[in-house]
C-alpha cells in the first residue's frame, strides 16, 4: 500500500477485490479503490472510520491536498475512507474504452446494471468486513447521490452503520424518474430567474449566443456539435453556490471583439468554447450520463423503466423551448441536471455508447433500492442537511423521506446550495455531527 504525506494528513492507498455481481460471489471480480485519510500524528490511533460516499452517479472521490474543505472537520474525529465507487477513478473502469470487451449492446447494458446503489452498498459491506471485521461498524457521509446510497445502506445493511450524515441527498423513496424531472424543471426555472435578476445583461447575451448557434454549425474543440441544446445544458452550473457567477463569467468571454475577429459577423471565442466543453463533455464521467436516470429505477415504483424521463416530460415545460423564446422576447432558459438522448449523438465520449444508453432507458424491472419497512424501524442515528431550494434534489421529496426514516433529524437551510458540504469549510458536517450527538 502506497502512503503519502500531505500537509496535516497521511493518505494510504487501498485496493479491494469484490464480485461484479454480488449474487454470484464466486464469479467475475473487479477492483474497487479507496484512499484512507488520517490526521498527521494520529496514524496509529484507534479512530472510528467514516466512509465518504461521493455524489454522482459516476463521480470519483475527492483528491485532497491536506485537510481541506469538510475533510479537516472529519479528521478531528475520524479515520476517513474516500471511496472511488465501482467504475470510477482508480476502480475498474466502465466507459467507451472498456465496455466493448463485454460483448454486444445487451451484454454491455447488463454489465452496467451492476453499477447502481445496491451494488455500491454491497461493495462497501465487503470492504467494511475486510477493514473492520465482521462486527465492526463505521459512520457514513453521503453527499447527493452518496446520500441515496446511504439510504440504500440503511435499507439493506444497517448493522454495519454506526451513524449516518447525509447532505443534499435524501432521495424520494417512491419517486419515479418522471416524478423527479417534473419537480426539477420548475426549480431550474427559478434558478434561471434568479440568475437573470442578478445579471440582467446576460438575457441579451444568452439570446445572441442561442441565435448564433441556431444559424451556424459550431463545434467544440473535441469535435462535438455545440448546439443550442448543448449550450442550455450549461445550466447545470446554477445548482452550486457560486454557479451563477461562474456562468456569468463564462458568458462574458463568448464573442470575440468585432475589431479583432476579422469577420463580418460575431464569432464565438476559443476561450468560451473550450470552457463550455469542460462543462458539457462527459469524457471524464460517462457513468453520470449512462446511469443518471437508472438510479431512480425501481420495479415497485415504475416497472416500465425510466424511458428518457427528462426528455419525456420536457414538453410539459414550454419555457425551456429556446426557439419559442427566440421568436418572442423571453429569456432563453438553461436546463439543469437532465440527461437527453441527443447527448449520445453529440458527445464523442458518449457516441459509442448510444445503443447501450437506449437499452438502459428501455430496461424494465429494476430492483428496488429502498426497504420502506426497514427504514421505518431504523435504529441508526441519522442527520441530514436539506437545502431548501436545492436544484438537484427536491426538498419536498427530502422532507417526505426524512419523515419515513425513523429517528432521522433534518437541518433545513437556505444558507447553502447543493454544494454546501464542499464550500462550507466544515460547517455543514459539524452541524450534522452535533445533531447526531444531540448537541444541536
Amino acid at each position: 500500500m502506497a502512503v503519502h504525506r500531505h500537509p496535516g494528513t497521511v493518505l494510504t492507498d487501498h485496493t479491494f477485490r469484490v464480485p461484479l455481481d454480488h449474487s454470484r460471489p464466486d464469479g467475475e471480480q473487479i477492483e474497487v479503490y479507496a484512499r484512507e485519510a488520517v490526521a498527521a500524528g494520529r496514524e496509529h490511533d484507534d479512530l472510528p472510520w467514516l466512509l465518504y460516499l461521493q455524489g454522482g452517479p459516476g463521480g470519483r472521490a475527492p483528491r485532497p491536498v491536506g485537510a481541506e474543505s469538510w475533510l479537516g472537520r472529519a479528521l478531528k474525529d475520524y479515520r476517513v475512507l474516500l471511496l472511488d465507487q465501482r467504475g470510477t477513478g482508480r476502480s475498474t473502469p466502465a466507459n467507451r474504452q472498456t465496455l466493448p470487451a463485454r460483448g454486444g449492446v445487451r451484454e454491455q447494458a447488463d454489465h452496467l446494471a451492476h453499477f447502481r446503489a445496491d451494488a455500491i452498498v454491497a461493495d462497501c459491506e465487503a470492504i467494511r468486513r475486510e477493514l473492520l471485521g465482521e462486527r465492526g461498524q463505521w459512520s457514513l457521509l453521503g453527499q447527493s447521490f452518496g446520500g441515496f446510497c446511504a439510504l440504500t445502506y440503511l435499507s439493506f445493511a444497517p448493522e454495519g452503520v454506526r451513524e449516518a450524515f447525509i447532505t443534499g441527498g435524501l432521495a424520494g423513496l417512491r419517486s419515479s424518474a418522471r416524478d423527479v424531472y417534473r419537480a426539477a424543471y420548475p426549480r431550474v426555472a427559478r434558478k434561471n430567474v434568479r440568475h437573470y435578476e442578478r445579471y440582467p445583461q446576460d438575457v441579451s447575451v444568452v439570446r445572441e449566443i442561442a441565435r448564433h448557434l441556431r444559424e451556424h454549425d459550431v463545434t467544440l474543440p473535441d469535435g462535438a456539435a455545440f448546439t443550442v441544446e448543448a449550450f442550455q445544458s450549461l445550466g447545470l452550473l446554477l445548482g452550486g453556490g457560486s454557479g451563477s457567477h461562474a456562468l456569468h463569467y463564462l458568458l462574458e468571454d463568448a464573442f470575440l471583439p468585432a475589431s479583432a475577429s476579422g469577420s463580418d459577423g460575431p464569432v464565438l471565442s476559443d476561450t468560451f468554447l473550450a470552457e463550455a466543453q469542460r462543462h458539457v463533455s462527459f469524457a471524464g464521467n460517462p457513468l453520470y450520463a449512462m446511469l443518471h436516470e437508472a438510479i431512480y429505477g425501481q420495479r415497485s415504483v415504475d416497472g416500465a423503466g425510466t424511458g428518457w424521463a427528462a426528455q419525456a416530460v420536457r414538453e410539459e415545460f414550454p419555457a425551456f423551448d429556446a426557439d419559442r423564446a427566440l421568436s418572442g422576447d423571453e429569456p432563453v432558459l438553461f436546463t439543469g441536471e437532465m440527461i437527453y438522448p441527443w447527448m449520445f449523438t453529440a458527445d464523442p465520449a458518449l457516441k459509442p455508447l448510444r445503443e447501450v444508453a437506449e437499452a438502459l432507458a428501455d430496461r424494465a424491472d429494476w430492483p428496488d433500492l429502498y426497504d420502506l419497512e426497514r427504514l421505518a424501524r431504523n435504529e441508526v442515528p441519522v442527520a441530514a442537511a436539506v437545502y431548501h431550494d436545492d436544484m438537484y434534489v427536491d426538498a419536498a421529496d427530502s422532507l417526505a423521506t426524512a419523515s419515513a426514516v425513523r429517528g432521522l433529524r433534518t437541518w433545513v437551510t437556505d444558507e447553502f446550495e447543493h454544494d454546501g458540504l464542499r464550500v462550507s469549510d466544515g460547517r455543514v458536517l459539524d452541524r450534522l455531527i452535533k445533531l447526531v450527538r444531540g448537541e444541536a
